[in-house]
């Protein structure tokens, strides 16, 4: 197989495992959450339980994801194919206390497969002077969440329930998944980094960093949660409020392909800090004036910045940690994203319980946005010159 084939094999592989286990496994559940109010399943409160639970399998996921005793490729593999039986599951039952159980399960695969996905995938296309196809790579989340948002306005234009709709998108899964695992090359190993090398070259944190993806959960995950819903608040039309999903994937499909370009004139810090204050802008504009006009631009705002920031989050910290301890790195900043995303669901949908509105949520995650943007400030202490 020639270096280019394989070269774009791998590229084709990542971004369909993130597609999966992001567009489907982490986000399928919030373009289903307003059909599931509509089939009297639970409340806001409820799905605001349902993803915090996600959230904390995902947390927990990343923290423990380098300590996992399995080698990275059978790793992956059951992480993908527990998304695609959890993600059945959800359509097999109504018992809340399951559904608690098959988000948290869910919540920590997902967490796996973008740890791996990071540390391998996109590892490996640095290592070749193929850092341009990184992009694509990230490009999954937005492709599966454009893709699950499509197929559920077709689901609620045919007036096929939630459940249905969950059993569905499962089987679909299973099988890409089943394809995507007997793909699986060198590229992502068989036997897992020794002990030796996991515990001896352990490295300082950089915290700064670490600190403002985790202020990009808190921002992002209110619409990632709730923008169909606050859509349909609005208008109870599927056909109008069903949008808004899709056109935040699409959003976040295109920006990861477009920030691969600016990366040649910019650095990751400074693509990463406009990006966030972007995100800001966009929690602030439904917040300012709802409107299904300004839920709509919120959502190309922070669809169009996450991926970003995921992307450029994770090439930055490739930068400053050592190879040999880079995947710790990135597990504990996935988690301070986690973190930041476990506090968001909780805290919008009891705001929303006490106001009808996500008004002081979607203001209170801006603000704190933009006063963790200037952690992304590298400082010289050579030049005594401040840059991004």
């Amino acid at each position: 197989m020639s270096s280019q084939t394989s070269i774009v094999r791998i590229t084709v592989i990542g971004a369909i495992t993130l597609a999966l286990a992001m567009g489907i496994g982490r986000f399928a559940f919030t373009p289903l959450l307003p059909m599931m109010q509509e089939d009297g399943l639970l409340n806001i409160m409820d799905g605001g339980y349902l993803a915090s639970i996600h959230l904390l399998g995902y947390w927990l996921g990343a923290v423990f994801a380098a300590k996992i005793s399995w080698s990275p490729k059978v790793m992956l593999r059951i992480s993908l194919l527990a998304i695609a039986f959890g993600t059945m599951g959800m359509g097999l039952t109504d018992n809340f206390t399951v559904w608690m159980i098959l988000r948290w399960i869910c919540g920590v695969c997902s967490a796996w497969s973008l740890v791996l996905v990071s540390n391998y995938y996109v590892k490996y296309l640095a290592d070749n002077n193929r850092s341009a196809y990184q992009g694509w790579v990230f490009s999954g989340v937005g492709l599966g969440i454009a893709i699950i948002g499509l197929g559920y306005l077709a689901f609620m234009a045919n007036q096929i329930d939630s459940s249905h709709s969950w059993l569905i998108t499962g089987v679909i899964s299973f099988l890409a998944i089943c394809a995507l695992c007997l793909s699986m090359g060198p590229e992502i190993p068989n036997e897992k980094p020794t002990t030796y090398q996991q515990e001896t070259k352990r490295s300082p944190l950089n915290w700064r960093l670490i600190a403002a993806y985790g202020a990009m959960g808190i921002g992002y995950i209110i619409p990632a949660s709730y923008l169909p819903v606050m859509a349909r608040e609005i208008i109870e039309s599927p056909f109008v409020f069903g949008w808004a999903w899709p056109i935040f994937g699409a959003a976040a499909f295109i920006s990861t392909i477009l920030a691969s370009r600016f990366q040649k004139r910019y650095s990751n810090r400074q693509i990463w800090a406009v990006s966030q204050l972007v995100m800001a802008a966009g929690l602030i504009l439904p917040a300012v004036y709802p409107h299904i006009l300004t839920i709509l631009i919120g959502g190309l705002c922070v669809g169009g910045t996450f991926m970003i920031i995921t992307m450029t989050g994770m090439k930055e910290m490739h930068r400053v940690a050592p190879p040999q301890d880079v995947m710790r790195h990135i597990a504990v900043m996935t988690a301070s994203f986690a973190t930041g995303q476990m506090i968001g669901p909780l805290f919008a949908s009891f705001v929303h319980e006490l106001t009808q509105s996500f008004t002081a949520s979607l203001i209170f995650a801006s603000v704190i946005l933009v006063l963790t943007t200037a952690m992304l400030i590298e400082r010289s202490p050579k030049r005594k010159i401040v840059r991004l």
